[in-house]
């Protein structure tokens, strides 16, 4: 629900887990300051550690259209000869369009859902476009259908024609302007979960071929294979897999009760009143639970002990994985690194009930998993900016 006039803030949510003893320097029997199970190097001595523990369980609402997979992905058929031939032939199969990371509507708007069309439909389609693979797809299939994408030339829906006069994207281009077309961000909680996650499947898939057509050893030439989902370099056979890079997003807390705080952060780059979660990727070399700590000290100048996951959401923009976590501030000082983030807070949960309601604040989006971590903390839902 969203909060207003009349009604009171949630208290604060119980725990449940016990805080990792080597994350609180100065108790019996705790690891070393430093070493990989406990509080970073660096860590200064004498701290006094946040209150409370943390959360231990999943998150119990992960936004759509990113929280897990519905359709089988039928690893086994990638490799079948002629697979998405073959499936197009077949009346049961359904396909999603896909252009420039945008899906295509079943109507003229995303309350319409997203398109799941017949392969008779896409009869003008030249059938030579079978020659181009990384046009074509594979999702996976269930209960009977099988899922294909159809990704569409980047200039599908350009006006030009060429020097004869003949639109040089036909027809792909009916395709572009006979459908409406949507973002992953818009189509939260208008599409069903499995439509949703094949979605998320499409444009994961399409990005990474659009970005690494060619061998990262060499430069050479690839040739897609097992239904789009790898790469071979035509020059050293080497088979190339998509990539995903590992992000880490984490609501990071101190105190206790209706005194524990919540940090937010402004990134630079984002509009005025703009606030959300601490987030950056993994470095090589690290693991998530120091990547987090590290990431909140360069940004905000926190040092964190307790680390916990909660829950992970794909994020394809373009090949991101969100790793969420709830960690525990050591230190509350705050020194933003004026780079990535120009302002950084500390909220009680009727701090940030007023903020939000006067519009001081303005929260992250629902289709991130930022507003998952941080309704999860309030206790309840808040309402959007």
């Amino acid at each position: 629900m969203a909060y207003g006039r009349g009604v009171s803030t949630p208290a604060a949510r119980p725990s449940s887990g016990t805080s990792d003893p080597a994350a609180t320097p100065g108790r019996p029997g705790s690891a070393p300051v430093g070493a990989r199970t406990g509080t970073p190097t660096g860590t200064p001595t004498g701290v006094a550690p946040g209150l409370g523990v943390l959360p231990r369980t999943p998150l119990d609402h992960l936004p759509l259209p990113l929280d897990g997979a519905f359709v089988d992905r039928a690893e086994h058929r990638r490799a079948e000869p002629d697979l998405v031939r073959t499936l197009r032939s077949q009346p049961t199969t359904r396909v999603l369009l896909v252009h420039r990371g945008r899906l295509a509507l079943g109507g003229p708007g995303v309350a319409d859902g997203v398109a799941l069309l017949d392969p008779a439909e896409l009869g003008d389609v030249d059938p030579a476009t079978d020659e181009d693979p990384a046009r074509w797809l594979f999702l996976g299939e269930d209960d009977g259908t099988a899922y294909l994408a159809l990704v569409l030339p980047e200039d599908a829906d350009a006006e030009e024609v060429d020097i004869e006069g003949v639109d040089a994207s036909e027809p792909f281009a009916v395709l572009a302007r006979d459908h409406a077309w949507s973002g992953l961000r818009d189509l939260v909680g208008a599409v069903p979960a499995p439509v949703a996650g094949l979605a998320t499947e499409a444009v994961a898939l399409a990005a990474w071929h659009a970005n690494h057509p060619r061998c990262p050893r060499c430069g050479g030439r690839t040739t897609v294979e097992k239904g789009g989902w790898t790469r071979r370099c035509v020059a050293q056979g080497v088979e190339l897999y998509p990539r995903t890079d590992p992000a880490v997003i984490m609501t990071v807390v101190h105190g206790e009760g209706s005194d524990e705080r919540l940090l937010l952060g402004h990134a630079a780059h984002w509009p005025e009143r703009r606030f959300s979660t601490l987030a950056g990727y993994v470095e090589p070399g690290e693991s998530l639970e120091n990547a987090v700590r590290r990431e909140v000290a360069e940004e905000a100048g926190v040092v964190v002990g307790d680390v916990a996951y909660r829950g992970s959401q794909p994020w394809p923009f373009p090949a991101s994985l969100m790793l969420g976590f709830s960690a525990r501030a050591l230190t509350t000082e705050l020194h933003v690194d004026g780079v990535e983030l120009t302002d950084a807070r500390w909220f009680t949960r009727a701090e940030l009930a007023e903020a939000v309601r006067s519009r001081e604040v303005l929260l992250p989006g629902r289709s991130s998993i930022a507003r998952a971590l941080l309704e999860d903390w309030f206790g309840a839902s808040l309402a959007d900016g």
